[in-house]
Order: C-alpha cells, then sequence, then structure tokens
C-alpha cells in the first residue's frame, strides 16, 4: 500500500521527525533514518531536502525482522513538499495504517494541499 501526501510551507525536517514519532508510536522501530539538504542550481541560497526512513516491528527470538515501512519526503520549507509512505501491510496492519493516517491529518493537516 502507498500512501501519498503533498504539504505546503512545512519544514522538511519536521515532517521528517514528526513521521519518526507517529510509526514509532505504532510500534515499529526505525531501521534507517537520513535527511540531506542540497541548494538549488537557481539560488544558491535556497535549498531542498530530501529525507528517508525505513522502520521495522519489533524482533521475535530466532525471527529475522522485514521491513515494514519506507518514507520518502522531498521539498523545501517555502513551497512544497512531498511524502510518500510504501507500506507491507502483512507486517503493518491495517489499523495501525488507519492511525498513522489519522494523526498525520490532525497535526500536519492545515498544511495539507487539497
Amino acid at each position: 500500500m502507498q500512501i501519498k501526501k503533498e504539504y505546503m510551507n512545512i519544514r522538511p525536517e519536521l515532517l521528517f521527525d514528526e513521521l519518526k514519532d507517529l510509526i514509532a508510536k505504532q510500534g515499529a522501530v526505525i531501521d534507517k533514518s537520513k535527511m540531506e539538504t542540497y541548494s538549488l542550481p537557481s539560488n544558491s541560497s535556497s535549498f531542498i531536502s530530501r529525507g528517508t526512513l525505513t522502520f521495522r516491528m519489533p524482533a521475535k527470538p530466532d525471527k529475522e525482522t522485514k521491513e515494514c515501512i519506507r518514507g520518502h519526503i522531498v521539498g523545501s520549507a517555502r513551497g512544497e513538499t512531498k511524502l510518500l509512505l510504501d507500506i507491507d501491510q502483512g507486517l503493518f496492519p491495517e489499523d495501525k495504517v488507519t492511525t498513522l493516517q489519522e494523526d498525520l491529518d490532525f497535526i500536519l493537516g492545515s498544511y495539507e494541499s487539497k
């Protein structure tokens, strides 16, 4: 399953940090986390950020865990920021996805492009 959202005038770093906390609240454990910032070629004083996050569900003894969520964030504070979440519903159940979407909408809904 994929969740795609577009936000306006929100710092990508804020979205990145909020997403980490909201997914962890649903019981997933962060596996990898990376945020990079680039200057724009047309204006070296403007920046665009790119973040990636991966999560796993907690490991059970003698079991290897698999990635349950991969998140991608690209955007700038003075414009559009896009979020893409790839979710394995076999590992991250529908009720957790619904709660995650509700939390995202409540906290960041005023920034979402409609």
